[in-house]
């Protein structure tokens, strides 16, 4: 008899950009925290639950399912195991205190190795052909990233991640170059599990990761990478309305010799404190930074190695973006309109969250010149997806429409877009 493929959980696999390798990452590291004991699944296993192959897998594997999902297993199509009348349920290994990912994966890997072995093996050699197959994986990642933002999945993805890099360090040899790599690698994956939790305004999570991606960046040496930390932590206190700390933060990031080398890190530093200028009321010095951006990106060879996180989005289009924010931060609609105009003219295709993002600004920006019909017509070019999905874009549309009903209350373009939000909002059920 042909089984049923599990439609839930591979909606729900499909919702969250998670493979069937990264679904059992999370699940097993899942087991661990549960019951101190690593799971055994691989994308083989995932991909039985998804084909329906499977319905009922272990409780502590449910458990575990609904813990990284936030949903119970019914929910994504499963059954839990009944037990046989007059028997008594089998007890689970009692959970271990919780512990970050981090401690986690390398406990389990150190236990692991303390225990005596059946054979004598040789120690496995690690190399940069590993870490180049996790910078691969983390390219993925990023891809998601500007796809859809802020997604949960994306920053499970990342941490476990980070947790593969790490729990690489305790299993062979390896020389200093691979084991500094390696600590890049899981901050930059750190990093990018932050940048996910900031993009969805999950601010308390964002700053877990922040604190476990500076101490694994502490061992790289990598300034690539402890730039990105600081820059993305200026970026979080700037959204989290604490100017103070984020021209702190930012500025870590661009006293970093690394700035001083590369005019396009110096750019990027440049128009990040220039949001946060914008955000602390200061015109003079917003002005002077974007400027400064600009000509510091004008200087940049375009031909020179540097990481993907980078050169993935940083540009022309993201100096603007950045301006975009800072002007209607400040008030000055007409500005803000023209570098949202600017932005949208240089955004490279794959900028998907990036383009939802612009031109919910550019809307508002419009509105606030008391263009309702212009502005209600750029907000309609959002895609449904971004609107309804991606937290950022959510609220962002969200404030929209309360100014145009404060401002225009009984317009026709406030009924519009009544209409177009109730659509949306009814085709994202």
């Amino acid at each position: 008899m042909e089984t049923a493929r599990n439609t839930l959980l591979a909606a729900w696999m499909e919702d969250q950009q998670l493979s069937a390798r990264a679904l059992a990452d999370l699940v097993n590291r899942e087991v661990g925290e549960i019951t101190g004991r690593l799971g055994g699944l691989d994308d083989s296993s995932i991909r039985a639950w998804r084909s329906g192959r499977v319905r009922c897998p272990k409780s502590v594997q449910l458990r575990a399912l609904e813990n990284v999902s936030g949903k119970p297993s019914t929910d994504l199509g499963f059954v839990r195991r009944s037990r046989t009348p007059g028997n008594p349920p089998r007890q689970e290994t009692p959970p271990v205190e919780r512990r970050t990912l981090i401690t986690a994966a390398v406990g389990a890997v150190v236990g692991a190795v303390g225990s005596p072995p059946a054979a004598a093996a040789a120690p496995r050699r690690i190399g940069m052909s590993d870490v180049a197959r996790l910078q691969q994986r983390f390219t993925d990642i990023i891809a998601a990233d500007h796809r859809h933002g802020g997604r949960t999945g994306i920053e499970h993805q990342a941490r476990a991640l980070a947790g593969d890099a790490l729990r690489l360090q305790q299993q062979g040899a390896a020389s200093q170059r691979v084991r500094a790599s390696l600590y890049a690698a899981a901050a930059a994956f750190w990093s990018s599990a932050m940048w996910a939790a900031i993009d969805g305004r999950r601010f308390n999570d964002a700053r877990e990761h922040l604190r476990e991606a500076q101490n694994i960046a502490s061992m790289s040496g990598d300034q690539a990478i402890q730039f990105r930390i600081w820059s993305h932590a200026g970026t979080m206190y700037r959204h989290m309305n604490r100017p103070g700390d984020a021209d702190a933060a930012n500025a870590v990031a661009r006293n970093l010799g690394i700035s001083r080398r590369d005019p396009m890190f110096a750019s990027l530093g440049l128009a990040r404190h220039g949001a946060i200028h914008a955000a602390a009321g200061d015109r003079r010095s917003t002005d002077r930074a974007f400027g400064q951006a600009q000509e510091a990106l004008d200087r940049a060879d375009a031909a020179a190695h540097r990481p993907v996180w980078l050169t993935a989005f940083y540009d022309r289009a993201e100096i603007h973006a950045l301006a975009l924010s800072a002007y209607l931060s400040l008030g000055d609609w007409e500005t803000a309109e023209s570098h949202g105009y600017r932005c949208l003219a240089e955004l490279r295709p794959h900028m998907r969250r990036s383009l939802a993002i612009t031109t919910t600004r550019l809307a508002r920006a419009q509105l606030e010149q008391g263009e309702a019909e212009r502005a209600v017509a750029t907000a309609m070019q959002i895609p449904a997806e971004a609107a309804a999905s991606h937290p950022r874009v959510t609220r962002m549309l969200a404030g929209f429409g309360q100014r145009l009903t404060d401002t225009a209350p009984h317009s026709p373009q406030t009924a519009v877009w009544r209409d177009y939000t109730a659509r949306v909002t009814a085709s994202a059920r």
